[in-house]
């Protein structure tokens, strides 16, 4: 038995090894379809083995496809079509705005035809034959879902919809945000035996290999022989929409990976890139002639470009450190809320055991080997509860209609005085006595209406205690309570004068 499964074990081994070797791919650096700093142009402003128009501007770092201005549209083609089948391309980009919507978007294209530069759809051609990898950053459909990425296959008679962002017409996508980020965001798009795959690196971080996979797609089918391009466009939002470099490496298998190109080929392209290599030496002397006081030293040129040991343990002990302290801030408020929670409950505890001892429900001391006596459960049902709210309620609304009344009498006090004032020093008008009489008796009434309300509501359990027969408020107490609030009411608001006043001053 020992042995029968060591040899399966064996089996699967050898499957698993022989699966390996035939899906073992070759990868070929393609310079003729790439751009890269540093000396990403020439110059004369060109980019070599492309053509850009349009808004585009290309400088020696990267490409502004479309600044960041209304209505604007670039794009970048190659000069020829690929000659492979299988690719990938690996696009660093960034997408910069300062408002917190930006507009429209960029594109990565690989079609039969070169798109124009100044087209409707992101700065490209509408009805393209082949494959378009969006990256929208505007909603048009208003569904709160952008920045998105997504992959649309077009076979040349489609019209893009932009009223619904492309979703009627998308392949697959992901939510992605690629706007604003303190590194630059990378897409690396994978097209291996009718396979298209799409990772994505959120630019939160300068390691090249934190990339995550937004969609995989399989049976694409796309023609041969297209042509690689990226465009951007923007609308009444602007973002700078720059791209910093597109690499592109050819796929094989092994059966051609094996293969060895031919010897005229093989010279041929070291003559180019010799030539190449001369041309780039020789503007570099140029440069350093004409521009001798920006002349670096060589050694040093380089050093600005790349972190030292210590400042990237720097950087991953602050970025851990603001890691920690968000999660500390988030078990604190977890922490407060259970704290509030069982503060609550012990404040409810404590009113039913007062209230059951108020009731004669003494404690007794536990008699020795005996249990404590147990906490006597809540009297209060849910009903009760409901009642205490209602009247809770109802005090509430009442305290609003006394406090209208108040302002009523505030108001009526402010023009008598006002009268007396002007009529130096003359009798008050006994019909405004009056009116201010029938107010006081209506808030009195209110007061009565309220204590009926209180007593009569259902739900409150205990002997129900009622106001005496005579008046509990006599008139001229009430008057006093009335004109200490008003004095009250006189001082707030010269106190918020007075601080309105000062607020003005800074303005």
């Amino acid at each position: 038995m020992a042995s029968i499964n060591m040899n399966l074990l064996n089996l699967i081994i050898l499957s698993i090894l022989v699966h390996v070797n035939t899906q073992q791919v070759h990868r070929r650096f393609e310079y003729k379809y790439s751009f890269k700093p540093p000396y990403l142009a020439q110059k004369d402003g060109s980019v070599p083995f492309w053509e850009y128009g349009g808004n585009a501007i290309a400088s020696g770092e990267s490409v502004r496809l479309a600044p960041s201005l209304r209505s604007q549209k670039g794009a970048i083609w190659t000069k020829q079509p690929i000659n492979f089948d299988w690719w990938e391309v690996d696009v660093m980009f960034k997408v910069t705005g300062r408002g917190r919507i930006g507009a429209d978007g960029l594109a990565f294209w690989y079609t039969t035809q070169r798109g124009e530069y100044t087209g409707e759809v992101f700065g490209s051609s509408d009805r393209w034959n082949g494959l378009a990898i969006i990256f929208d950053s505007f909603d048009n459909d208003n569904k709160h879902n952008n920045p998105y990425i997504m992959a649309v296959v077009n076979d040349g008679t489609k019209v893009f919809d932009h009223k619904s962002d492309g979703s009627t017409q998308l392949l697959s996508g992901c939510l992605r945000d690629f706007r604003n980020k303190p590194f630059p965001t990378r897409a690396r798009v994978e097209y291996y035996h009718n396979t298209l795959t799409v990772y994505f690196h959120n630019g939160m971080t300068n390691n090249e290999a934190d990339y995550e996979l937004c969609f995989r797609a399989e049976n694409v089918v796309l023609p041969r022989g297209g042509y690689f391009g990226i465009s951007a466009a923007t609308g009444g939002l602007a973002d700078d929409h720059d791209v910093i470099h597109l690499l592109t490496t050819s796929l094989h298998t092994a059966q051609q990976g094996g293969q060895q190109i031919s010897s005229d080929e093989q010279q041929k392209l070291s003559q180019e890139y010799q030539e190449y290599q001369k041309k780039l030496e020789q503007q570099k002397e140029e440069y350093r002639k004409e521009h001798p006081d920006e002349a670096r030293d060589k050694e040093g040129e380089f050093e600005d470009w790349f972190e030292s040991d210590g400042q990237r343990e720097l950087r991953q002990i602050f970025q851990g450190q603001a890691q920690m302290h968000d999660v500390l801030r988030d078990m604190n408020k977890k922490i407060d809320e259970v704290i509030g929670k069982q503060m609550n409950s012990l404040s409810m505890l404590t009113a039913v055991y007062s209230h059951a001892q108020g009731s004669g429900l003494q404690a007794q001391p536990p008699q020795a080997g005996q249990a404590p006596p147990p906490i006597p459960s809540l009297p209060i049902g849910r009903h009760d509860w409901d009642a205490l709210v209602a009247n809770n309620q109802i005090m509430i609304n009442t305290v609003a209609e006394l406090k209208g009344f108040i302002i009523e009498v505030a108001r009526k006090s402010d023009s008598l005085l006002a009268a007396g004032g002007s009529g130096g020093g003359t009798a008050i008008n006994p019909q405004f006595l009056n009116e201010m009489r029938d107010s006081i008796n209506q808030v009195k009434q209110t007061v009565a209406g309220v204590a009926q309300r209180v007593a009569t509501s259902p739900g409150v359990s205990g002997a129900q205690v009622s106001c005496p027969d005579v008046s509990c408020v006599g008139f001229t107490g009430l008057l006093l309570v009335v004109a200490v609030q008003l004095v009250i009411m006189l001082l707030y608001n010269l106190y918020k004068e007075r601080k309105e006043a000062q607020a003005k001053k800074f303005f």
